[in-house]
């Protein structure tokens, strides 16, 4: 049975969203917060073990989701200092895990449409 929509409006983070739907997206949406956010899924990663994994992003804008996501509590950012090089690692919190099936349920329909409707390319 669909839930009924009404008109209401939520504060989260000191922001108004007219729905449940918009604080989602406002801290998964965009085109790279939710691939980062899958990549993830597997284990803590570093910097530039994402940057391999996503070819296709720029070093700045890598760089300012990993800090967007750390802000919004999904990503934890850990500093190895003790010998050089510097260390760091990425890894979801409990609260980025809780995000896991819906990221999955996401990366699953998108493998539908790529096979449908697109071209998978191996490289």
């Amino acid at each position: 049975m669909p839930k009924e929509h009404t008109k209401r409006l939520i504060k989260y983070n000191d922001k108004v969203f007219s729905c449940a739907t918009s604080i989602a997206m406002e801290l998964i949406g965009g085109k790279w917060k939710s691939v980062i956010l899958v990549y993830l899924i597997d284990g803590k990663k570093r910097y530039s073990e994402l940057k391999k994994l996503i070819s296709t992003i720029t070093e700045r804008t890598l760089s300012l989701q990993l800090k967007q996501l750390e802000k919004d509590g999904l990503i934890t950012r850990k500093v190895y200092t003790k010998k050089p090089p510097l260390k760091v690692e990425y890894a979801l919190t409990d609260f980025g895990k809780s995000l896991i099936p819906i990221l999955q349920s996401i990366a699953s329909w998108g493998m539908i449409v790529a096979e449908e409707k697109g071209e998978v390319i191996n490289g």
